[in-house]
This record gives C-alpha cells, sequence and structure tokens, in this order.
C-alpha cells in the first residue's frame, strides 16, 4: 500500500516540546551515536492530525530504528528524565514512557512503605 505524502512536521506548535534527539543534548556523548541522527525526524515525532492507522505505523518504524540504535537505553533514560512529552524515544511512545514513569513511581513509594512483618503464630 502506498504512503500518504508527509505532513510538515509541526514542532513549533507546542512551546515546551523538545526537538528530536539530533536537534538536542550535543554535548551529551551517547548522542553523537544514535542511529536516528541519520533518519528523518519526522518518522519519530507525528505531524498534526496524524490518523491513528498512520501513527501506529509511523511508530512501529521508529521503533525499529531504535531497536538496532546502540545507545537506545541512554536515549530512553534521556526522554524519563527530562520528561519527553512527544516523540518516541528510545524505543518508547510518549504514552509508553507514561506508563514507564507511572511504574517507576509507583516502585518508589511501595519502597518507601516501612515493611511489616507477619509474625506467624507458634
Amino acid at each position: 500500500m502506498p504512503h500518504p505524502p508527509r505532513q510538515p512536521l509541526q514542532v513549533a506548535a507546542v512551546p515546551s516540546q523538545r526537538g528530536p534527539v539530533r536537534d538536542r543534548d550535543q554535548d551529551s556523548p551517547w548522542h553523537t551515536e544514535a542511529v536516528c541522527r541519520r533518519d528523518e525526524a519526522g518518522l519519530f515525532f507525528a505531524p498534526s492530525k496524524e490518523p491513528t492507522a498512520a501513527r501506529l505505523s509511523r511508530e512501529e518504524a521508529a521503533k525499529r530504528v531504535c531497536a538496532r540504535c546502540p545507545v537506545m537505553v541512554q536515549c530512553r533514560e534521556h526522554a524519563l528524565v527530562q520528561p519527553e512529552p512527544y516523540g518516541v524515544w528510545g524505543g518508547l511512545t510518549a504514552a509508553e514512557r507514561r506508563v514507564v514513569l507511572a511504574r517507576r513511581r509507583r516502585r518508589e513509594v511501595e519502597l518507601q512503605k516501612p515493611a511489616h512483618h507477619i509474625v506467624a503464630a507458634g
């Protein structure tokens, strides 16, 4: 099936949005090894009003690029620490990163709770 023509990237439409990996963190050591530096930013960031099927296809293509990247873990951690609200970073979509962050928060809360020791009646 032929792909629809690409719509222009709407990066400037969201003031807090960061650019793709290749446009940020120029001083970061992991950045120079990122495979996405050679790919089009449109693969990693959604155009405005992108249909769901096109978004899913684009995200899967971006994840395939990430899967072969030697710095995927560093990129993912960068996106989780920032946190990056848009795009595919380190093989995760924004929604997937929100799930990871929520799990981390829950785990931190659980670790901070005092341990209750259960004493068996003997």
